[in-house]
C-alpha cells in the first residue's frame, strides 16, 4: 500500500541514511555555521565541530528558513502525499518547528506540525513511529497519534564533561546554575518540557557514567522498549555504555549507537554521552 501521508523531520533526529531511505520520510538539514562558513548538518562531521569547539573556532546554529519547509512540502505534494506530519526539534531549543509552521502555511497539502520537545534519537523514534504508520497506509490524524505516543514515553539523559559549550550556545536553561561548581561536580541532564534541565550531581565522571546507566535501566523498566545511545568525540566510551545496557536490558529491540551529528554536537561539545529510553 502506497503512502498517502508524508513524514518530514530535521537532521537533528540523526536518523541513519538506510532509515530515511525505508520510510516515506524527508530530512530537512538544519545549518551549522563553523568559523563563518555554512554547513548543512550532514555535509560536515560533528568530528570537524569537536576540532573547532577545542580549538576556540566560532560554532553556532541556524534553523532551515520556512522557504526550506514550503519547499520540501510541496515536494511531497508532487510525489503523490496528500498530507504531511512534520516533526522537529524541540521549539526551547530552536525555532526550526516555528520555521516549519510559517512553511506549511505555503504547503499545497495539509500539514501537521508536531514540537517533539526532544531531540536526537528523542525525536528519531517518535518520527520512526509516524513513517511506518504512514507506510501501513494510515491516514494523517493516525499517523500523528503514532508519533505523540512515542514522544509520551520518551525520556533522554546525558552527561557532558563541561557544561561551557551549553552556556555558549544558550541552550543550557535551569543547569546554568550548576556552571559555579562545574569544577567540582559532573552534572547529569536531561529534557524536561523541551528544556535541558540538572537531574543530579556526580563527583566523578566515571561515576556519572555508570548512574547514567543505572537511570536508563530504571526508566527502561521490564517491558519492551528502544534504546538508544549517543556521543559526541566519546565512542569507546559510548561502545562500553552501550554494551552494559545490552547486558542488562535483554528486553530491548536493539541499542542504537550513534555520534550525534554536527548541530547537536556544536552545543553539547566533544565528551558528550547520552541514552534516549522509549518504552514501548
Amino acid at each position: 500500500m502506497s503512502a498517502r501521508v508524508h513524514v518530514v523531520t530535521d537532521s537533528t533526529a540523526g536518523l541513519s541514511a538506510h532509515e530515511v531511505l525505508r520510510h516515506p520520510l524527508t530530512v530537512v538539514p538544519v545549518q551549522v555555521v563553523i568559523g563563518g562558513t555554512s554547513y548543512d548538518d550532514g555535509a560536515t562531521s560533528a568530528d570537524a565541530v569537536a576540532e573547532a569547539l577545542k580549538t576556540f573556532t566560532p560554532v553556532s546554529t541556524s534553523r532551515p528558513s520556512p522557504q526550506t519547509f514550503s519547499e520540501a512540502y510541496a515536494a511531497c505534494a508532487a510525489a503523490g502525499a496528500d498530507s504531511v506530519v512534520s516533526i522537529h526539534l524541540s521549539g526551547e531549543m530552536s525555532g526550526t518547528v516555528e520555521a516549519a509552521m510559517i512553511g506549511a502555511k505555503e504547503s499545497p497539502i495539509p500539514v501537521r506540525v508536531i514540537d517533539s520537545r526532544s531531540v536526537a534519537m528523542g525525536l528519531g523514534f517518535p518520527v520512526l513511529a509516524a513513517a511506518a504508520a504512514a507506510a501501513a497506509g494510515e491516514d494523517q490524524a493516525a499517523v500523528e497519534a503514532a508519533a505523540r505516543a512515542r514522544m509520551a514515553s520518551i525520556s533522554a539523559f546525558f552527561y557532558v564533561d563541561t557544561l561551557e559549550y551549553l552556556r555558549r550556545g544558550g541552550r543550557i536553561g535551569a543547569a546554568r546554575a550548576l556552571v559555579g561548581t562545574a569544577l567540582a561536580v559532573k552534572p547529569l541532564l536531561t529534557i524536561s518540557g523541551g528544556r535541558i534541565v540538572p537531574l543530579e550531581k556526580v563527583r566523578t565522571s566515571s561515576r556519572a557514567i555508570a548512574r547514567l546507566a543505572d537511570i536508563a535501566v530504571q526508566r527502561a523498566g521490564d517491558g519492551p522498549v528502544q534504546v538508544a545511545v549517543h556521543h559526541l568525540d566519546s565512542l569507546e566510551k559510548a561502545q562500553t555504555l552501550a554494551d552494559g545496557l545490552a547486558n542488562r536490558l535483554p528486553q530491548a529491540d536493539e541499542i542504537v549507537l550513534r555520534e550525534v551529528g554536527a548541530v547537536i554536537g556544536a552545543h553539547v561539545g566533544p565528551g558528550l554521552l547520552a541514552v534516549v529510553i522509549a518504552p514501548r
